[in-house]
């Protein structure tokens, strides 16, 4: 079973421009209760270890739960819709700090009063 903050490895295909694409890893941030509820489809932000520097960045460091081996960045203004399909194993999860600070975010990109 998902849980919020997770960290997947999915393919979201080939990019067109800019869009993040193929194999990545990515944190669920669908809301638990959805999540619960086992959609066919959840939201998801994409890690990258490139960082850009970018204010629709959140920085995740590696620790013993969420399984990261380098410094990534959750690319916020990547935030997606994937079928479950997609999905291929579940590697770690972020933790609540993290997943508030991507929703946070995410927030303040789709223009949602906190």
């Amino acid at each position: 079973m998902l849980t919020s903050g997770d960290i997947t490895q999915l393919d979201l295909g080939p990019p067109a421009g800019r869009e993040a694409g193929f194999r990545h890893p990515a944190v669920v941030v669908t809301a638990q209760r959805i999540l619960d509820a086992g959609p066919n489809v959840i939201q998801v932000v994409p890690l990258s270890t490139t960082i850009r520097g970018f204010g629709s960045e959140v920085l995740v460091e590696p620790d013993g739960e969420n399984n990261l081996t380098h410094v990534s960045a959750a690319q916020c203004q990547h935030v997606r819709a994937v079928s479950i399909e997609r999905l291929d194993r579940v590697g770690g999860n972020v933790g609540p700090v993290a997943l508030a600070q991507i929703r946070d975010v995410v927030g303040l990109i789709l223009d949602i009063p906190s």
